[in-house]
């Protein structure tokens, strides 16, 4: 996980003004706009990883009761990809509204400018395209956005169901 990157956090590996840092054991403490970061045992840093392998893999009860617990609904990786990203990317339906009902932010991109809006359209989930236009994702966010990727992968159905939310 990268060095100093900041999330918001309501929970136990929050500083004192709720940022969130997933270190490294060898990283630094925090960047200076963010002040020193707490440093994660073993322990702890694998079980942040594993809260990425919960979403891919569809542990929706298991992990949506960890974000009730206070884990961030907006947890992201080294990469920038959230616990939201991933599982629409694997199209875990039932993680993402319950991500998106405990306030992940349906835009929030990662380091390549995708969404999970980018990832439904990417994976042809119309029902979870629907749901994140509903709950007012931007179609166009970002470098790799979900309207960039109906064209690039000729996908006219799901152009058409987006523009119906422009």
């Amino acid at each position: 996980m990268q060095k100093g990157r900041p999330a918001r956090s309501g929970g136990p590996f929050g500083g004192p003004d709720g940022t969130l840092f997933i270190m490294t054991q060898d990283s630094a403490a925090g960047t200076p706009e963010q002040g020193a970061a707490p440093q994660l045992t073993d322990d702890e840093l694998a079980f942040l990883h594993s809260t990425f392998d919960m979403a891919r893999n569809g542990e929706a009860d298991r992990l949506l009761a960890l974000v009730d617990q206070g884990l961030p609904a907006d947890l992201t990786d080294a990469k920038g990809d959230t616990l939201m990203i991933l599982a629409a990317y694997k199209d875990q339906d039932a993680i993402v509204r319950g991500l998106v009902e405990r306030g992940a932010d349906v835009n929030r991109l990662n380091d390549k400018g995708q969404g999970a809006l980018t990832c439904a359209v990417f994976r042809q989930n119309e029902p979870l395209t629907r749901f994140l236009l509903e709950r007012g994702a931007d179609p166009r966010a970002g470098a790799q956005n979900a309207l960039a990727v109906t064209d690039m992968f000729g996908l006219p159905e799901l152009k058409k169901v987006i523009e119906e939310y422009l």
